[in-house]
């Protein structure tokens, strides 16, 4: 993808209605001197069906829908998490773990409810507790699919980026969105909803995959 091709835009359309996302597609991106837009701003698309079988599959359906009907470079991420004593669930599902108008709250709550069922059948390793009291219940990883795409050439540009950390069965802060405040990362001895925007860009699955996303673009 020419660079020209999509930095020459002063916005650039992020392909969800997920408010959460489009705070931190939108703190990144400033950093490029570019305003974001997202499909709130555009109610005329219709919700677009993710049934790809991968995260990086569903981000491009979203980014190529969105771009073609616009026709205007759009970036789309599909992430989600991946917990190991559910050999990888929810995955692909995250987003909707508890049903198609799933809440985060919902799919909190599911997720620690089969992590309990395990863990009440003796299926689950003993992690261990945390100084707080709350239990370690399963390794687990967030990752997060980029798709830049530009229709203007119908090329992509792609990034991959992942977290890796703990389930608890207790929240730790009131920050972030999604499965966060059950996400404990051992390296800072806190919880993903517990960090600023600015700490959760370092180190986060979205963070790492825009940090290599502006790479290439800058490259280009």
């Amino acid at each position: 993808m020419a660079k020209h091709s999509v930095l020459s835009h002063d916005v650039i359309v992020v392909a969800t209605k997920n408010t959460g996302k489009i705070k931190e597609f939108a703190f990144a991106l400033e950093k490029l001197g570019k305003n974001t837009a997202s499909l709130l701003d555009y109610p005329q698309i219709p919700d677009i069906v993710e049934d790809g079988n991968t995260f990086m599959a569903n981000a491009r359906i979203k980014a190529k829908t969105t771009g073609d009907v616009l026709g205007v470079p759009v970036l789309a991420d599909d992430s989600g998490l991946r917990v190991v004593a559910l050999n990888g669930e929810p995955g692909v599902y995250s987003a909707r773990y508890a049903g198609e108008k799933a809440s985060d709250s919902d799919n909190n709550t599911k997720l620690i409810r089969e992590l309990k069922h395990l863990q009440g059948n003796q299926k689950l390793a003993d992690l261990g507790q945390l100084p707080d009291g709350s239990q370690k219940l399963s390794d687990a990883q967030f990752v997060c699919a980029l798709a830049l795409y530009d229709p203007a050439t119908g090329l992509f540009v792609e990034a991959e980026g992942t977290v890796d950390g703990v389930i608890t069965d207790l929240p730790h802060g009131s920050g972030g969105f999604g499965y966060d405040p059950l996400f404990w990362l051992p390296e800072l001895s806190r919880g993903m909803a517990e960090l600023s925007k600015e700490e959760k860009q370092q180190i986060s699955h979205r963070g790492a995959a825009l940090k290599l996303l502006l790479s290439q673009l800058e490259q280009a």
